[in-house]
């Protein structure tokens, strides 16, 4: 029993409060200690749980329940073996009450010995009618272990138990995604609807993978039938934008996410769709606006400040991207697609330390795209320096072994240092591989083209 505000169950909760302001000890049967005690934990004041336990101890010292609640806050301060030898006690006195086993596989699973848990958990489904706790603990540990078909058939019997249970449901739907189990999900979806045909969760979980399968259509429709069921569902309002989106039809979309900014409080996902639709149908000072709006709902939204970025992209106003883009690495630096669009962005701009910078951070994120290193060694090239290009471009070969377009920049650096022998096996390799990109010698490297040995070199491959 949970106390509320608006009935006479919260009296017990009042006394108890009043007593501990003084020093009178008031008494309480063990059923209205252990409400209180209930209450305290789902309100995650443990303190004056552990008051409540001590006291209602003192006043009914051999109430198993009462030594539960002292065993699960054991737990939940980790002092697993007191609260082991508290339970072997209490199963000496109780061995029927699965309580005890709950509280047992609680200790295994937190000693990560899964396996154990779900062993202790499986007798106490022997001990009671009320099954549906049960299953969810087991499906909740088979993921622990990562037996998704296993975990997947416990969650399916708290449905068949409690078709209401709409957390086992999606812990249904998270097995079926992780088993990729897509085709199976949407047949178990529409046994559960021709069962429960006003479930809007389900008909929401229904749309989402037609949307995975790109079955917009069918999407659509399922989002429809979520809607129907339940028209201030705001999750379904934000599938069906996106589905929307995927159709093109992007005034539809806006509305779909505008009714979501009725409905609840704003989101910068659906003020960051709106803005997105509005860019694609061409309304530039809606798009933006929107940008901004969603920029100032959450700052910390580096989706926001990007979108920004790309915006004024477009628009060739490279100085405010780069304003924005800045804003973006400030939240997240460790994001390879911020650092690239910083580097061209820098780029346009002919900031080419800066560009190189973020080149060279790009690559140490993993981005290994052959653009990036020819970006990278032109710009250090254009800098004066041919070392940092040389190690950039030996770099990259070993992506991109037998790159035409590296070998000849590697020639063109090291007959520049006039290093002969390494120039000349990048030259005469570059022309093996194709000769079409030797241009690249003479426009990036003149004074090299025009050197007799090159020009030899390059006129015997005519």
């Amino acid at each position: 029993m949970e106390f509320s505000q608006d009935e006479n169950n919260n009296l017990p909760l009042t006394k108890f409060e009043s007593m501990l302001k003084t020093n009178h000890v008031l008494f309480f049967d063990s059923e209205e200690f252990e409400n209180i005690i209930h209450h305290y934990l789902n309100q995650g004041k443990i303190a004056l749980a552990k008051k409540a336990i001590k006291l209602g101890l003192d006043q009914h010292p051999t109430s198993v329940n009462l030594r539960l609640f002292k065993v699960e806050v054991y737990v939940f301060e980790n002092k697993l073996v007191e609260a082991d030898t508290l339970l072997n006690e209490l199963y000496n006195l109780d061995p029927m009450n699965e309580e005890i086993y709950i509280q047992k596989a609680n200790i295994f699973s937190k000693k990560d010995d899964h396996q154990q848990a779900i062993d202790v958990l499986k007798r106490a489904l022997e001990l009671t009618d009320d099954v549906v706790d049960l299953y969810s603990l087991i499906g909740m540990e088979y993921l622990f272990l990562d037996e998704f078909e296993k975990a997947k058939e416990c969650f399916i019997k708290c449905l068949e138990e409690d078709i209401e249970d709409y957390s086992a449901l999606y812990n249904v739907i998270y097995c079926f995604e992780f088993l990729n189990q897509t085709e199976e999900a949407i047949e178990y979806l529409n046994i559960f609807l021709d069962k429960n045909p006003y479930c809007e969760v389900a008909w929401h979980q229904l749309g989402k993978q037609y949307y995975n399968l790109k079955n917009y259509k069918k999407a659509l429709a399922a989002y429809d039938f979520a809607i129907i069921s339940d028209d201030t569902f705001v999750g379904a309002y934000l599938e069906r934008g996106k589905v929307l989106e995927k159709l093109k039809r992007f005034n539809e979309a806006i509305e779909n996410y505008s009714i979501t900014l009725e409905l609840d409080d704003p989101t910068s996902f659906a003020l960051l769709r709106i803005g997105s639709c509005h860019e694609k149908l061409k309304n530039d000072e809606l798009a933006v606006q929107y940008y901004y709006k969603t920029v100032h709902e959450d700052p910390l939204l580096d989706k926001g400040w990007i979108a920004i970025t790309r915006f004024y992209n477009k628009k060739r106003d490279y100085e405010k991207a780069l304003y924005y883009i800045n804003k973006a690495i400030n939240i997240d630096s460790e994001n390879v697609v911020y650092w690239k669009l910083y580097s061209q962005i820098n780029h346009r701009l002919n900031h080419l330390e800066e560009a190189e910078r973020g080149y060279k951070k790009t690559l140490e994120l993993g981005n290994y795209e052959l653009n990036t290193w020819l970006s990278r060694g032109d710009i250090l090239i254009k800098l004066g320096e041919p070392e940092a290009a040389i190690y950039n471009f030996e770099q990259a070969i070993e992506f991109y072994p037998e790159n035409s377009e590296i070998e000849y920049r590697l020639a063109g650096l090291y007959l520049s240092l006039n290093e002969e022998d390494k120039g000349v096996f990048y030259l005469k390799n570059g022309l093996d591989h194709n000769e079409d990109y030797a241009f690249i010698v003479e426009e990036l490297f003149p004074e090299v083209a025009n050197k007799i040995l090159v020009k030899n070199i390059l006129k015997t491959n005519q």
